[in-house]
């Protein structure tokens, strides 16, 4: 036996707001969204999904906003999301980094803390 890799990551958001999910997650950092099955369609929330990418929002009637855990997030070309980020209005954090990545932190529309991490080379 062993666990070997994750599915997908899923974080709360509070209810009625997948609208808004739906700016940040999709327009701004420019994630595909995928239908969720229709079973569970009823509990609201909204899924993001591309290549190897699995982010899942679900509504969470006693939100609490994630501020410290949070997914880390690669991407390409740092700079430009941070642009995009900042020109909706979303704080950015920037980190020392770790090595060989160039990181900063985003907050979303609900207060989860995002990692978004630009892999630099070897």
């Amino acid at each position: 036996m062993r666990v070997y890799g994750i599915d997908h990551i899923q974080l709360a958001i509070p209810p009625n707001s997948e609208d808004l999910a739906r700016v940040f997650y999709g327009e701004i950092l420019g994630l595909r969204e995928k239908p969720k099955p229709e079973h569970l369609v009823q509990r609201g929330g909204v899924w993001f999904e591309q290549d190897d990418l699995k982010l899942h929002l679900g509504v969470d009637c006693n939100f609490c906003p994630a501020t410290k855990a949070h997914p880390g997030l690669l991407v390409e070309d740092l700079d430009e999301l941070v642009s995009r980020c900042e020109a909706g209005g979303y704080r950015i954090v920037v980190s020392e980094g770790i090595e060989r990545y160039r990181q900063v932190y985003v907050i979303d529309p609900f207060g989860n803390r995002l990692e978004l991490l630009e892999f630099m080379g070897e």
